[in-house]
């Protein structure tokens, strides 16, 4: 997952840091005495792979495969990432990279397998084309990586907040609801009128972030930066729009203020603390993940107000660093193809970025059992090969953090909406310039 997050995180454990941290000397080459291959892939949230490494041991003997960062943040992975592949060794032989640092990686593509020179040309069509194009270096000549997900939108509800605030809880009934922003915000108004205890939505910056990817994704198709890389927080009209609304949301008390993937939020998940969560595909992992099984059932998944809009995303890469490129690269093509894809989709929900997957019965009648008996398959899939991509800029990560920064620190009444929109454009462009 998930993004630029994907994000396509869940809460980072003690337990997963520890594990990254001490992962930072060694990588993924290990050849047992017998003669078997361990395999190490680095990933960050939840990719849904268990059962699939269980099926690819079995088909390939020799073959052990060893994930780390599962549930690890994808702030805390990224930088654990690129210290491994400047010191050039102590990265797995397979790693995820998501979409919003992609074009940092990109920049130095002499630290990936090319997988073109490994018979990758022939599965291009496995693959939505902008998905493919996001992986090939400037000229062509090279592509890093295999496109996994991509995180078509809709907004995840818990039915019985939603009853116990005298609201609809059947989903097609609860989309009518909220056609636009503002009419999601009137019904969070109803909502927190009912003084059910819990707030309306989880976190503001969550809400903002769908937002701007969807007005941009609306619009020119970019965000923080236009698409000759230049800076354009604070003349983008996406960007301002998306802030306006975030603001509305805000001035409406609308947001219990839990930190995404802090350990507050992880708490509100199992508290019932919140009433709705921006839900891009892979985030139902992450729900379930964070809300445990006791809340099955008591989750549903409506449309997102606006228009649709796309969050998240990853590819799988070969990092040159590794021992074992040729069983590494076809590991990858295994956990992309489209029977990768729709594995991975039924163990957590992230939506295939393979047309044929998106495609296959097992997607498009796919229901969830946690979320209602939700068909996630015709809720996440419909329109799904039409998503509109948003461009990531050369810095989109940490500027993408100062943004959301700035709004936190409006969410905590710690600034005005004027001054947190000043912050957030200085200290992007700070950001920009490190």
């Amino acid at each position: 997952m998930g993004t630029n997050s994907r994000r396509r995180l869940v809460t980072a454990t003690a337990a997963a840091v520890t594990v990254l941290a001490a992962a930072t000397g060694c990588g993924g080459d290990e050849a047992a005495d017998d003669g078997t291959i361990t395999l190490t892939v680095d990933v960050f949230g939840q990719f849904g792979y268990e059962e699939l490494y269980k099926q690819y041991e079995a088909e390939n003997p020799g073959i052990k495969i060893v994930e780390r960062g599962t549930g690890t943040n994808l702030d805390e992975y990224s930088p654990k990432l690129t210290q491994w592949l400047a010191a050039g060794k102590g990265a797995g032989d397979v790693v995820a990279i998501e979409e919003g640092l992609l074009i940092e990686y990109k920049a130095n593509p002499q630290n990936f397998v090319n997988l073109l020179d490994h018979g990758a040309a022939e599965l291009e069509g496995n693959f939505m084309p902008w998905k493919w194009d996001q992986a090939l270096t400037a000229d062509g000549s090279q592509l890093i990586g295999l496109g996994t997900d991509v995180g078509g939108m809709a907004m995840c509800y818990r039915t019985d907040l939603f009853e116990a605030a005298g609201l609809p809880t059947d989903r097609d009934e609860v989309s009518a609801l909220w056609p636009t922003w503002q009419d999601y915000i009137s019904v969070g108004e109803q909502f927190v009128e009912a003084d059910t205890g819990a707030s309306f939505l989880d976190a503001a910056t969550q809400t903002f972030n769908t937002i701007v990817l969807q007005t941009a994704g609306a619009a020119e198709g970019y965000h923080y930066y236009d698409l000759d890389d230049n800076l354009v927080v604070d003349t983008n009209p996406a960007v301002k729009q998306a802030w306006d609304i975030t603001m509305d949301i805000i001035d409406s008390d609308l947001s219990g203020k839990y930190g995404a993937w802090s350990d507050e939020w992880v708490a509100a998940f199992k508290q019932a603390k919140f009433a709705t969560i921006a839900c891009p595909a892979w985030m139902t992992g992450v729900i379930e993940g964070n809300a445990g099984p006791e809340a099955a059932g008591k989750w549903d998944i409506a449309k997102v107000p606006g228009d649709g809009g796309n969050w998240g995303g990853s590819h799988l890469a070969v990092p040159a660093q590794s021992e074992h490129q040729e069983e590494a690269v076809k590991l990858v093509k295994f956990l992309t193809s489209p029977e990768g894809h729709i594995g991975a989709f039924k163990a957590k929900g992230p939506l295939p970025s393979s047309p044929q997957a998106l495609d296959d019965p097992a997607i498009l009648e796919a229901t969830s059992e946690y979320f209602n008996d939700a068909p996630i398959g015709q809720i996440f899939g419909e329109g799904a090969k039409n998503l509109k991509p948003v461009y990531m800029g050369p810095k989109n990560q940490a500027v993408r953090t100062e943004v959301e920064n700035a709004v936190r620190t409006v969410e905590l009444g710690q600034r005005t909406p004027d001054e947190g929109w000043t912050d957030a454009v200085n200290n992007a462009k700070t950001a920009a310039e490190k």
